[in-house]
């Protein structure tokens, strides 16, 4: 009789023991989206599906239906904007907003050891002066490139690009292979900051005729695609990719692992295989 009820007590018990993700809290992620050139409304919506789908995450958004390059995110006009997330994903395309204090309240929140995830158009955004050339640190115009790591200026057509991890021993890419992409932008690379390359993307552009009819020749471009950097006294983690023009790439399984990895790599919760520390896995 006793050991039926120490059985039963232990039986209890285990029951009654919350399991490892049901202590931690999920990630609070805030996906920051929209403006000029790309499908926002969709893209916001496909990030937060995949990144719950792959993580213990809770996303929220902030989204800006504004089609040109000039969206004004409400949430970063207030003080400590940032205090209420443990990562913030920019995913807008802001290459016309050129407020310096406006720019300035969001990279408080990064130099304040916020992490980011930048998408795509994050690197053409908040930008002014002479950004097509390289940026000196320091310099007014150089706060956001400084962030990322990377100064990017511009892209070339829409074709496939083929990515190769170059770190692969990297939390983020490990294990990962190398995939081509449907039709996506390049974009340059005006000059490596404080960024450590993780990925290189190579790009094939055929012969063609300019508008005088002159002949283009066929040429291959690589560029850095995808990379992290430690920015601010904090040695904030960044991530940050140039990949995600077209729908049909953002919702493509391997971006969205990549961008999964990076949200868990940005605030330390993943191992050295690129997997979720306890806890932090999607909650089945």
């Amino acid at each position: 009789m006793k050991l039926r009820t120490l059985l039963a007590l232990a039986l209890f018990a285990g029951l009654a023991t919350p399991s490892i993700a049901d202590e931690v809290k999920p990630l609070r992620v805030l996906v920051v989206a929209g403006g000029c050139c790309h499908d926002y409304a969709n893209q916001k919506e496909i990030l937060k599906k995949g990144i719950e789908a792959r993580l213990n995450a809770k996303v929220e958004m902030a989204y800006d239906a504004t089609k040109g390059t000039k969206p004004v995110f409400e949430i970063y006009k207030k003080d400590g904007w940032y205090k209420d997330f443990d990562v913030v994903v920019h995913d807008e395309c802001a290459a016309d907003i050129t407020d310096p204090a406006y720019v300035e309240n969001i990279l408080k929140a990064h130099r304040e050891g916020v992490p980011a995830v930048n998408l795509h158009c994050a690197m053409h955004s908040y930008r002014w002066g002479k950004f097509q050339q390289p940026v000196k640190a320091g310099d007014d115009n150089a706060h956001w490139f400084e962030m990322l790591g990377l100064q990017s200026s511009g892209h070339g057509p829409q074709l496939p690009i083929a990515i190769k991890f170059t770190d692969k021993e990297h939390p983020i890419t490990k294990g990962m292979a190398d995939w081509t992409t449907i039709n996506e932008e390049l974009y340059n690379n005006v000059q490596v900051l404080t960024g450590k390359a993780i990925a290189n993307g190579t790009q094939s552009t055929p012969e063609r005729k300019d508008k005088a009819g002159k002949v283009i020749p066929a040429k291959e471009t690589t560029a850095i695609v995808a990379w992290t950097n430690e920015y601010g006294p904090k040695k904030t983690r960044i991530f940050s990719t140039t990949i995600g023009h077209n729908n049909a790439t953002v919702e493509d399984a391997r971006y969205l692992d990549m961008v999964a990895r990076a949200v868990l790599w940005s605030v330390n919760k993943i191992d050295a295989n690129g997997k979720a520390l306890p806890g932090y896995e999607a909650k089945k």
